[in-house]
């Protein structure tokens, strides 16, 4: 069945990138549970697709059903009412999705796509809210919400809500996925994982990001990603088989794992070689998000 064409039924198209965490550490714990992390989370030009179309009336639809997603728990939709209630607005939207980023890999891709609601709204219903005020309200969908409002590549601390832009190296990755979704609650809740690491400066990795050695170091892990390998073969399988080729890490809590390489034809044929089984797509590390600009037109 062929995609409906959403741009000839008065739809706007928006996209909504995805990220990868270049490292992952876990600082501390907050009282209410709550995670601290640091990161730095880089952006890259797979994307999934909004398209939007503003109503009259106060009514948030979702047009197509989406596999494994109810209404009533979708982001979009979530974001759209929260922004609605937020503002008082009467006014309503109906919502489609193209789906790319592969869902459960760790690449942010509900979160994206919920920001990308928020800023496309924003607009659309020219309410005119700072980025700032958006990020705030972003918070309360997700931790990794704000980062996709912020609109460049970041380094981040706090529960993801503490956003400072960093400067990061052209790059492409080989971003590969075993088909199994992690439970994040489950690796978290690992007595195994470390939670007090001792942190690390912005200053430091940025030496070595502007260095000629690329955009990460061996000092600079994802915390989740041994424990996440001892109760996920397939990740740890995968990851093996990518580490063959260079620094390979696993993004976020999984199952999707990278490897960053200079140029678009070396990613290409790693990705190429990839075993059967697994999903995989070759990515360029954007600079910013491809709608930063939104509310500035």
């Amino acid at each position: 069945m062929s995609r409906p064409d959403y741009l000839a039924q008065g739809f706007q198209a928006f996209a909504a990138p995805a990220k990868i965490n270049l490292f992952l550490h876990i600082v501390g714990q907050r009282a209410d549970g709550y995670h601290l992390l640091q990161s730095v989370f880089r952006l890259l030009d797979l994307s999934d697709t909004l398209y939007l179309k503003p109503t009259s009336d106060n009514a948030i639809k979702r047009i197509h059903d989406v596999a494994g997603v109810p209404a009533e728990h979708d982001l979009c939709i979530r974001a759209a009412k929260l922004l609605q209630q937020y503002t008082n607005s009467s006014q309503g939207v109906e919502i489609a999705i193209e789906k790319n980023i592969p869902m459960g890999g760790g690449l942010g891709g509900g979160s994206s796509d919920a920001a990308t609601v928020l800023l496309a709204l924003n607009k659309l219903w020219q309410l005119n809210l700072p980025t700032e005020e958006l990020i705030a309200l972003g918070l309360q969908l997700g931790a990794d919400v704000p980062f996709f409002l912020y609109g460049t590549n970041a380094w981040v601390e706090g529960i993801g809500e503490k956003l400072q832009p960093i400067a990061l190296k052209p790059a492409y990755y080989v971003v590969l996925n075993p088909n199994v979704h992690v439970s994040t609650g489950q690796i978290f809740a690992n007595k195994q994982l470390t939670k007090n690491a001792i942190p690390k400066t912005m200053s430091g990795f940025s030496g070595i990001a502007n260095s000629a050695l690329g955009n990460i170091k061996p000092d600079y892990i994802n915390h989740l990603e041994k424990i996440v390998c001892q109760d996920y073969p397939a990740v740890s399988a995968c990851l093996t088989w990518l580490k063959q080729f260079g620094d390979a890490r696993m993004s976020g809590s999984g199952a999707s794992v990278f490897l960053e390489v200079a140029d678009k034809q070396t990613a290409v044929e790693i990705c190429d070689k990839k075993p059967g089984g697994i999903t995989g797509f070759v990515a360029k590390g954007l600079d910013q998000h491809p709608i930063q600009n939104i509310m500035l037109d």
